[in-house]
């Protein structure tokens, strides 16, 4: 029974009929015995608040409208004010710039409707694979665990080093090609356009690598005919009388791999789960040289993601299987596994700081920054040109690279700044290393003591700043002699004199997406744990912001 007070049915002489102000709802058993369903008692309920309105309404309509004129004659009336018009307009005004941030990114309709993911043609057969990423085994010359005794952060891992650019990241995949399907660990390299493998074509000089080579058919071999090899012949070659195209890459420090185009099945798993065998052109690496051989002591090739025609994303966005977009996730912790996606269904909504990308040679993934600061208190790091500096984002590269002025500033910054630490040159792990007047067993002992590396890029509608922030965990390394190591090296001595690098050890902790559709890319901190799949807007709803936007 309804507790709210009981309507007087009274009225005083001369009084007008007073409307119900509340309902009674008396519930009786069926003929059986039973009681009514909740189904029926909700039904019930609701027929008698319709019907409780209309009772009663008629007659007491007068006595409303008059206690309405009463009350509307005896209110105060709200004067105009100038202040109160400013201040509506300037939330107006705020309202919108956000409004049109968050739809127009980069200040064109193209960039809602990515935004949006509303692009019907899209959401047709085009899907997103996952795939895991996995951090390298580290080297030796690293504590194994923090000062608690926990295991340690990937930050503090001492990576091999030498003067290359090949790849020979921190991070790996596993990729399953063939048929039957063989499973393959293959470096992630946004700086490559090819993605190969060591085989048996026969092999003439292969590492022994963590699989046995992959052995193609006489029918996976793609013939000089074959469009693949008449369409970039900068990177391949047709074989001559062999009727087969052979490839020849060469890296920046003279390893090189040389091998076959082959066609085969490689086997991805979609969003839903759903494992397809899409057909892939990859290189069958029969011949490798150089510094390159170590490298593959852990992984069986390199996966290219690059933009070029030829990289795996292009490669599947040409079949219409996805769009031209991929993103990595690489995670802080040494036990854990981050993520790869192919596709746009897991790039967040919301968060991501946008940047365009500038074209430039060999398909790498760059774009401009303006200056790079030390700390929030601004306090720039010199020796960048005058004009924008590029910046390459290489998954493909371990550490971090800076021009050779702004690497010897960096350094002279870091002195200044830290009156706890003096150089120490016996220490050969990395370039820059300083002893603590303290003992050091992790990142985490010193990291208060040093301050962020933030690039500042262009501001978006010249109000909002966009910045890439490398906390000292990223940046800093520690070795097993209690020392401080700076993990950013000098670009010049391979051949990055006027650029910044981004490798893994600042690309970690973070999502990063690349969009080769809208050329832009992004990035959001991240675990890296759990990537979300972000949800589809119903089909009228997208017909309708489409045809408001395009």
């Amino acid at each position: 029974m309804d507790n709210s007070p009981e309507p007087s049915g009274r009225s005083g002489e001369g009084d007008q009929p007073c409307s119900p102000h509340g309902t009674v709802v008396i519930v009786l058993p069926d003929d059986i015995g039973g009681l009514p369903t909740s189904v029926s008692v909700a039904e019930e309920a609701v027929a008698l608040l319709h019907r409780a309105g209309a009772v009663g309404g008629d007659a007491a309509a007068s006595n409303a409208e008059d206690a309405g004129r009463r009350e509307e004659e005896e209110r105060p009336r709200p004067r105009f004010s100038l202040w109160r018009a400013a201040g509506a307009a300037l939330a107006l005004a705020a309202l919108a710039v956000a409004g049109y941030v968050c739809l127009y990114a980069d200040g064109h309709a193209g960039a809602a409707w990515r935004f949006l993911a509303l692009r019907e043609e899209e959401w047709g057969d085009r899907r997103s694979f996952l795939l895991p990423l996995y951090p390298k085994a580290r080297a030796g010359g690293v504590r194994a665990g923090g000062s608690d005794g926990a295991p340690q952060n990937l930050t503090a891992a001492i990576f091999p080093l030498s003067d290359h650019v090949f790849p020979d990241g921190q991070y790996y995949t596993t990729m399953s090609i063939g048929n039957p399907p063989r499973s393959y660990f293959l470096d992630v390299d946004t700086g490559s356009d090819f993605t190969w493998i060591q085989c048996d074509a026969p092999c003439r000089n292969c590492a022994k690598g963590p699989h046995p080579l992959y052995k193609p058919a006489r029918g996976n071999i793609i013939p000089s005919s074959d469009s693949f090899c008449q369409e970039f012949p900068g990177n391949l070659k047709p074989g001559g009388t062999s009727n087969q195209c052979d490839y020849d890459l060469t890296y920046a420090d003279g390893s090189s791999s040389m091998g076959v185009l082959a066609r085969d099945s490689m086997q991805l798993i979609s969003e839903d789960g759903e494992r397809e065998n899409l057909d892939i052109v990859f290189g069958c690496g029969y011949d490798q040289q150089g510094n390159l051989l170590a490298s593959l002591t852990n992984t069986d090739g390199a996966l290219g993601l690059s933009s070029a025609a030829i990289s795996l994303p292009t490669q599947l966005a040409r079949q219409g299987t996805i769009s031209n977009v991929f993103g990595h996730c690489m995670t802080t912790d040494p036990s854990g596994v981050g993520y790869l996606f192919l596709g746009d269904d897991y790039i967040p909504r919301w968060g991501m700081t946008w940047v365009p990308i500038r074209n430039g040679p060999n398909n790498i993934y760059s774009t401009e920054v303006e200056k790079v600061n030390y700390g929030d208190q601004h306090r720039s790091v010199r020796g960048l040109s005058e004009k924008l500096t590029r910046v390459i984002f290489d998954s493909g590269s371990t550490y971090m690279y800076f021009p050779r002025e702004a690497y010897t500033n960096l350094i002279a910054v870091l002195k200044d700044a830290s009156p706890r630490f003096v150089q120490d040159d016996s220490d050969k792990t990395l370039p820059f290393c300083m002893k603590a007047d303290f003992p050091v067993r992790s990142v985490d002992d010193v990291k208060q003591l040093f301050k962020p590396l933030i690039l500042q890029f262009k501001k978006s509608l010249f109000i909002f700043t966009r910045t890439f922030t490398m906390s000292p965990e990223d940046y800093l390394i520690i070795t097993d002699k209690g020392n401080v190591c700076l993990g950013v090296l000098d670009g010049t001595e391979v051949g990055f004199g006027s650029a910044i690098v981004l490798g893994d050890v600042s690309l970690r902790g973070k999502l990063i997406v690349y969009d080769n559709d809208e050329n832009k890319i992004a990035w959001v901190q991240s675990d890296c744990t759990n990537p979300h799949k972000q949800s589809r807007l119903p089909f009228f709803l997208r017909k309708a912001l489409r045809n408001q936007f395009l």
